[in-house]
């Protein structure tokens, strides 16, 4: 090769270095490219052109942990709101509220084989949620005359939910000597929805008496209910005058069928069978009297 092509060679090859040269410093590597775009894994960067008036997010780092002022909001979450400050709330919610409530459960006339007449069995209390004054009424009237009257005074307490007991004093009125007791018992809703009462009596003398009742209201309708109910006597010892002997006295079933006008108002109609046993039974045999009774009634429910 001639000196001539040797130089001709040399001077391209340092055209070509240099031109790889430039190109190299014009064009950034990768490593530089990864290091300026954002990560994966980094917040999303809002690209958007500021708006005028809008002011920059609020800083919420510093308010993260730590405890709320003591002012921050009410213990009892009432907001400063009594319930005599919501209507109704005082008197639906306050346990130490005071109710009242008159119950005629039976005002009928009764139409028996014998004779005519009319009943009645009725309650009132008075009182709260645990402590209540309750009045009972039970009697009948025939032949122009009081046949019996059993009325009670008691200081009722809730015991449970469904049950409570029941103590005071009883006073019976009518044909023969009256007579006065102590009386406690109970008083509730059984399962099923029967409504119980039982009642022990104690009297001078050594007299005793034991009462019970049981009712259950059947609904054919919302608005027509028959209503079953059972009631029976029991005497510690015999009580000529008054026509009672010892040991279990009557046994009383009823059945009515009533339609409620309202809830407060129900006339009816029902038939009520009366068999006396034991003792009591022969004492009015002995009288002359039938032992069991059976009569056709027609009343009125009213509670207020």
């Amino acid at each position: 090769m001639s000196a001539r092509q040797i130089r001709g060679c040399a001077t391209l090859c340092l055209a070509l270095s240099w031109a790889m040269a430039s190109a190299h410093a014009q064009t950034p590597s990768n490593e530089a490219q990864r290091d300026d775009q954002p990560s994966r894994d980094a917040p999303p960067v809002d690209t958007r052109p500021e708006q005028p008036g809008m002011q920059h997010p609020m800083d919420m780092s510093s308010m993260q942990g730590g405890r709320a002022p003591a002012d921050a909001r009410d213990p009892d979450y009432s907001d400063g709101q009594t319930m005599s400050m919501m209507p109704g709330m005082a008197e639906s919610m306050d346990d130490a509220a005071k109710f009242g409530k008159v119950l005629i459960d039976q005002l009928e006339l009764v139409h028996g084989v014998d004779a005519n007449g009319a009943a009645w069995d009725m309650q009132a209390w008075y009182g709260g949620d645990q402590n209540k004054i309750w009045f009972k009424a039970d009697g009948e009237r025939s032949d122009g005359r009081l046949h019996e009257l059993r009325t009670e005074a008691l200081w009722n307490h809730a015991a449970t939910a469904f049950w409570n007991t029941q103590l005071g004093v009883r006073h019976d009125f009518g044909a023969g000597p009256d007579h006065s007791w102590a009386a406690f018992g109970v008083q509730g809703m059984a399962p099923y929805w029967i409504t119980i009462e039982a009642s022990a009596y104690l009297g001078p003398n050594g007299r005793s008496a034991a009462r019970f009742e049981a009712e259950y209201d059947l609904l054919l309708t919302q608005r027509l209910v028959l209503t079953p109910d059972l009631e029976l006597n029991a005497y510690g010892r015999g009580d000529p005058a008054r026509r009672i002997g010892a040991g279990l006295s009557n046994i009383e079933v009823g059945l009515r069928l009533r339609y409620e006008i309202t809830r407060q108002f129900a006339p009816y109609i029902g038939i009520d069978l009366n068999r006396r046993v034991g003792g009591t039974a022969d004492l009015l045999r002995a009288d002359g009297d039938a032992a069991f009774d059976r009569a056709i009634v027609a009343g009125v429910r009213v509670w207020f």
